[in-house]
């Protein structure tokens, strides 16, 4: 690749406007590459390939009109742009998708956050890999399967998995040897790799299968377990001949299950489109062998792209994370550059990948299909969409408040003892949880229990003025009565905020006082709103402050557990930072630390016999439980 790659994001800003492009043009390569539109803060708006630039971006700016809204807007917005010249428009393509990725600019075509759909991951490196649910793939040598629709959709798989094949089903990381196997052993759903000998090219043999298992090739691994079957009943192998008898009828009732929608066998995802306004849907239908293995949907706001945008956008977003590309991808939209995607897609699959756009013959069919997909999905989004904007829409007016609570920030406080004092802050926006917008305090001005001091620190870091160029909340809550509200009312009045958005206070329920429900208070209000008919407005708005909690005491116990490690170990004569690492890989936790054997201490890299009895006798005289380790954080 010629070029590097700038950080547009920390150059220098720039001010030329965009009619004042015509020098800077002359100079751009008519070769291929990627340009980045800035605007006037020097954010990255805009990212695009070309096969040449400079007829790209002359036809951004030697025109008086644009041929779509979306382009005349960013024209508008334009003040600066970089090049970057490649060797190639399929070089163009990797780097155009990776700085998409780095920067999201705001007039690209952004998926909604992956990290909500799930993936298994398997450890093809480990001698014997188990399976794992992650949220985000990362650059490593495992092997992902996903993303999933839905959190239940993967479990559902799972759930198949392990009771189908003889994988280990204890926690990632290195089989802990046992003196008696357990339950999934003797049932016959592990094969005990903790307490006996297992070969591990056995064990191999049993993911390979379930890797085909997961990229749909069901029949394949049918027909080779049956193969597997009748050898093991010529062997007079009977009790391993049954065992791949119930494996082969497990499976084959997963493929009842699937519904045949090809004739020719061939594995292929079918991409579908659909909007409304801003919303749109992208549904991708997985066939394997003929047959529809599952549904994969995406959302996303944007009422300027063209579907062919759309389209092009999910492939470089959707297909470099997926465990598996298929031979052929179906598109409704005819792509120009579709051979620069099947140059890109097929090095990453490492064998052919073909997008084709099909106009007749039963691949249309299956065209129509994802896009009724879509639009089914796209009309359920809709109506979601429609009922939470009714639900703030009635919290407005039962609250009376100045706008429509779309951005909806909470706080609340975790501490004990005034040790270790934190505080969270987490957004709802729409009426969902927005967790990219979530915040952690660490409380740096308050050294005892005091939340009220500890509620005017957090405040003011968060809307002091050097941060208000941010998104503002259209309501603020807070966790806490009357005082704690008069508190962030005093902490808006001194930053000169009062009145640039509603505020709030919640408070749990008396029951000493026989109090049904918990309470919401509002500035200058002696009592609590009276919520009558619409309770489930009061829900809503704990289901809030409950995310804050739950937020702020996860922050707190993980504080706390760090410093509750450091100070034990770091104590203790002759334990450096390689013993410590050492010793908290070996065993995981300091309960464990302490119930281990002076053998067993020893046993691990770098300790000895003297170290470890110095590292046992020292815990013996510590009470961790004054470190509360263990204790609630509340």
């Amino acid at each position: 690749m010629k070029g590097h790659m700038p950080d547009p994001m920390t150059e220098k800003k720039s001010g030329p406007r965009a009619g004042n492009f015509s020098g800077r043009l002359r100079l751009v390569s008519a070769g291929p590459g990627v340009y980045l539109m800035k605007d006037q803060q020097g954010r990255v708006i805009y990212v695009g390939k070309a096969a040449s630039l400079k007829k790209r971006l002359s036809s951004y700016f030697a025109r008086t009109t644009q041929p779509d809204i979306k382009t005349g807007v960013l024209v508008k917005k334009i003040a600066d742009f970089e090049t970057i010249i490649t060797g190639s428009e399929k070089e163009a393509l990797l780097l155009e998708s990776t700085l998409i990725k780095r920067y999201k600019p705001r007039y690209n075509v952004i998926l909604k956050d992956d990290k909500r759909y799930p993936f298994i991951r398997i450890d093809i490196k480990s001698d014997f890999p188990c399976l794992q649910v992650v949220r985000k793939p990362k650059k490593d040598h495992a092997v992902y399967f996903g993303p999933f629709s839905s959190p239940g959709a993967v479990h559902q798989t799972l759930k198949l998995i392990k009771k189908t094949f003889r994988l280990r089903k204890c926690g990632p990381g290195p089989v802990k040897p046992r003196s008696r196997p357990c339950l999934n052993y003797q049932m016959g759903l592990c094969l005990g790799p903790c307490c006996y000998p297992v070969d591990p090219s056995e064990y191999h043999a049993i993911v390979g299968e379930v890797r085909m298992f997961l990229n749909g090739q069901i029949h394949e691994l049918v027909g080779q377990l049956k193969d597997d079957m009748a050898a093991a009943a010529r062997e007079q192998a009977f009790e391993r001949a049954a065992r791949l008898r119930d494996k082969i009828w497990a499976l084959e009732k997963t493929v009842e299950r699937q519904m045949a929608v090809s004739t020719d066998f061939v594995d292929r995802d079918v991409i579908g489109v659909a909007r409304s306004g801003a919303l749109a849907a992208v549904v991708v239908l997985l066939i394997r062998k003929g047959y529809l293995q599952t549904v994969r949907e995406y959302g996303l706001e944007d009422e300027m792209s063209s579907d062919i945008e759309i389209i092009q956008g999910f492939l470089k977003q959707y297909y470099p994370e997926t465990g598996y590309i298929p031979p052929e991808i179906l598109v409704p939209e005819f792509l120009a550059d579709a051979g620069v995607y099947n140059e890109w897609l097929s090095g990453i699959r490492g064998g052919a990948v073909h997008v084709q756009t099909p106009r007749r013959g039963n691949k249309t069919r299956l065209i129509r299909m994802a896009r009724e997909n879509a639009e089914s999905r796209l009309q359920k989004k809709m109506e979601d969409t429609a009922a939470r904007t009714e639900l703030l829409t009635r919290l407005k007016a039962l609250l009376r408040l100045e706008r429509l609570p779309l951005r909806i920030e909470c706080f609340d406080n975790s501490g004990i003892m005034g040790t270790h004092l934190v505080a969270a802050m987490v957004v709802f926006t729409n009426g969902t949880p927005d967790r990219n917008s979530y915040r952690k305090y660490t409380l740096k001005s308050v050294d005892q229990q005091d939340d009220y001091a500890a509620m005017k620190e957090v405040l003011t870091r968060r809307f002091k003025k050097q941060e208000q160029g941010g998104p503002q909340p259209d309501l603020l809550m807070v966790d806490g009565g009357k005082g704690q509200l008069n508190i962030a009312c005093k902490v808006l009045e001194s930053l000169e905020l009062t009145g640039a958005f509603d505020v709030i206070g919640i408070a749990k329920k008396d029951p000493a006082k026989d109090e049904p429900h918990d309470k919401i208070f509002k500035p200058g209000r002696m009592n609590p709103v009276n919520f009558g008919k619409q309770i489930s407005l009061l829900y809503f708005l704990q289901q809030i402050r409950d995310e804050a909690h739950r937020s702020a005491i996860s922050f707190h116990r993980k504080k706390r557990s760090k410093a509750a490690l450091h100070s034990a170990l770091d104590s203790i004569p002759g334990i450096g930072k390689q013993r410590k690492a050492a010793l908290l890989k070996k065993f995981s936790s300091m309960q464990k630390i302490r119930a281990a054997t002076i053998d067993e201490l020893a046993a691990a890299p770098g300790m000895n016999r003297k170290v470890a009895a110095a590292v046992q006798a020292c815990l013996n005289r510590t009470d961790l439980n004054r470190t509360g380790l263990n204790g609630p954080a509340e």
